[in-house]
């Protein structure tokens, strides 16, 4: 399992995230306080609060290390 912070402050970067998330494998969440919710969920996403970064867990360590490198431009 990896953890990171990502900021998803506007429109285009929650669709480029999901979009990136999306085709991958494995189980991918977001944490905003105590909400935790599916990354590959746009709709989820959207309800929590983008003001503030978020916490990606990829619980699976194959999909982290293809993932991270690919998120770089959201990555804090």
């Amino acid at each position: 399992m990896q953890t990171v912070n990502v900021i998803l402050d506007t429109v285009d970067k929650v669709k480029g995230f999901v979009n990136t998330v999306a085709p991958l494998e494995g189980d991918i969440d977001l944490g905003s306080d105590r909400y935790i919710i599916d990354a590959k969920s746009i709709m989820g996403i959207f309800s929590l609060d983008l003001s503030k970064p978020l916490k990606l867990t990829i619980h699976d360590e194959a999909t982290a290390a293809r993932l991270v490198p690919m998120l770089q431009a959201y990555i804090v």
